[in-house]
This record gives C-alpha cells, structure tokens and sequence, in this order.
C-alpha cells in the first residue's frame, strides 16, 4: 500500500464503499505482517505503524461520513 493513498486528503474524496474496500485491504496486509513476524520474515516493522494509522484514519474518516449522512436525511 502506497503511503500517499493513506493521506486523509485523498481518503475524504473517496465514497464509503471505496473506504471499506481500501479499508479491507489494509486489514489483509496487517494479517499478513502479522504471520511474517510470527515466522521471523518480517523485512520492515515499521509497516506495522503504518497500516495501523491507515486502518485508524479510514474507519475515522468512515464514522464522520456516516454521521454527516444521518444529519442530512434528519435535516429534510
């Protein structure tokens, strides 16, 4: 996963289906870190940090355009 698809000004102008597939795809990635360090591969454990902010910052970001979704379907 390219770091410049994790910034938070590109992930706002995704839909939340977008999110939850890229979301879905940073869970695989994380597992897959997880087996590497479970088996002594693991090249970069700095990828950890990473992927844990990205799946922080999308789930945020899915949470806030969720809320904005309910208070316009209220607002009508």
């Amino acid at each position: 996963m390219n770091t410049g698809e994790l910034r938070a000004s590109a992930l706002r102008t995704k839909s939340i289906e977008d999110l939850e597939k890229q979301l879905l795809e940073l869970l695989k990635e994380q597992f897959a870190l997880r087996m590497q360090k479970g088996s002594g591969q693991l090249n970069a454990p700095s990828q950890f940090k990473v992927i844990r902010r990205g799946i922080a910052r999308i789930k945020t970001l899915i949470a806030q355009k969720q809320v904005n979704e309910r208070s316009e379907v209220t607002d009508k």
